[in-house]
């Protein structure tokens, strides 16, 4: 099998990577991968006394993280459990997520509401979506479970007040108007939906969420935010009809939507429009995102202007395009050689620092380039973890022994969401334009921070 032949090639030629570590057999990714993550937990101060379980220090001014981070952090500590075997961190991850569901278990906790985006709530929803298809510990039975976790991220998401007919359609990038960033609709918000709900739709077998995920895809296409090349832009506003697309392209956006286009493929039996999708994605991710066969972020390496979000991106790239040739095997051949190459760079850099194993940013340098945080740890303990994917099964679904139950219900305060939106009324329309004036006259500045899609 592929899986087996990359195995191989990854053990017989990675070799002694850095002088830190070696990734040439499967003890030593094991042996980099558990120091990799106890480095990177040093960054979090959740566990200890007097402070917050399941957030990275901040958000700005108070530390580099936004609270989706962690959500993300988390989702990569499920996966290494899966790839690796070590449950060393178990309990501390279901302590961070459990803690961080807010009060209608839906992860919208009113302490974030300043800064709450959809995408923010979805990486978290995307990391229980992860632990239900990995079989993670499941919570004790009067906590809410991982799927029914995802259900609820899902179901305010498709709830009918998300969706208007601005644009045609497409989620906003913030929950709450008064936030900057409510008239922006962006990619990453609606590939997230998109995402859980392609995954949602295999695991459960419900039809109807992959109705909403195959339309959050065409409506991305038909704005214009993914190109005819899949290339991916970052979005636009809803004043301008989301034709003034910002063209800023970032690699979470491409993993996002070719993880979730490879359970659409799975979840259709391989269907012509999900296998053109997939393939498409594959080679466009490759070409822009791994030059040289090593992970890039594009918008802001070359000149380091990266923020803590975009040093994190390369982590998800390499994770979700490892888990989208589980559930799309046509892939591997493309994907794997790829992750292969740009792991053996990754741990390159990781001779940094006091410790003489910290992980940098700039991995085509091959050597530690000073620039250290939770990001760049966490995508190397991505990248590392999923050389052993092929030592694990795909994802499971609730037909092929997922044992996470559901709440179909959840997120809804016993109002169902699962169905086609609602129509617009004029009412809507009016508010829409009354927003639109309010944010003109506020004056608020949405062209400088909006690149960013996070």
């Amino acid at each position: 099998m592929v899986w087996t032949r990359f195995a191989a090639a990854a053990l017989a030629g990675a070799g002694v990577a850095s002088a830190a570590y070696s990734i040439a057999t499967t003890d030593g990714i094991k042996k980099t991968a558990a120091d990799v993550a106890w480095d990177l937990l040093q960054y979090y101060h959740g566990n200890e006394s007097g402070q917050t379980p399941g957030i990275l220090p901040g958000p700005p001014p108070n530390g580099d993280y936004y609270w989706w981070e962690a959500g993300a952090m988390w989702g990569t500590f499920i996966d290494y459990w899966k790839l690796t075997g070590d449950s060393t961190y178990n309990d501390l991850v279901t302590q961070a997520m459990l803690f961080q569901v807010g009060p209608d278990r839906d992860y919208r906790p009113p302490n974030y509401t300043a800064s709450l985006g959809n995408d923010d709530q979805a990486f978290w929803g995307m990391s229980a979506m992860t632990a239900a298809e990995n079989n993670f510990p499941n919570p004790p039975a009067d906590q809410p479970q991982w799927l029914a976790l995802a259900q609820a991220v899902f179901n305010t998401q498709a709830s009918p007040e998300e969706h208007d007919d601005t644009c045609n359609g497409g989620l906003r990038w913030q929950i709450y108007l008064s936030n900057n960033g409510y008239d922006y609709k962006n990619s990453i918000a609606n590939g997230c939906f998109f995402n859980l709900g392609a995954r949602l739709a295999r695991y459960t077998g419900n039809k109807t969420y992959a109705e909403w995920a195959e339309k959050t895809w065409d409506w991305v296409r038909g704005v214009g935010y993914m190109d005819d090349q899949y290339n991916i832009y970052d979005g636009g506003h809803v004043q301008h009809n989301c034709t003034d697309i910002n063209r800023a392209q970032f690699s979470y956006n491409n993993a996002v939507y070719l993880l979730g286009a490879a359970f659409m493929y799975n979840y259709t039996n391989g269907s012509d429009k999900w296998r053109e999708a997939i393939e498409g994605l594959a080679d466009a991710t490759i070409k822009t995102f791994f030059p040289d066969g090593v992970a890039y972020e594009i918008a802001c390496e070359q000149g380091m202007t990266c923020t803590a979000d975009m040093l994190s991106f390369k982590g998800y790239l390499h994770r979700w395009l490892a888990t989208a040739t589980q559930v799309a095997p046509i892939l591997s051949e493309k994907i794997l050689p790829v992750l292969k190459t740009s792991t053996e760079a990754a741990v390159s850099t990781c001779t940094g620092e006091a410790n003489g194993r910290t992980c940098g940013f700039q991995w085509s340098k091959r050597q530690y380039d000073g620039s250290h945080g939770a990001g760049q740890q966490m995508n190397v303990l991505a990248a590392v973890s999923s050389l052993l994917i092929d030592q694990s099964p795909p994802p499971y679904t609730n037909m092929s022994g997922g044992t996470s139950k559901g709440d179909p219900l959840a997120g809804t305060n016993s109002r169902s969401t699962l169905n086609e939106p609602r129509q617009i009324t004029g009412g809507d329309r009016a508010g829409a334009g009354i927003l639109t004036i309010l944010l003109i006259a506020a004056g608020v500045g949405t062209f400088g921070w909006m690149s960013t899609g996070v």
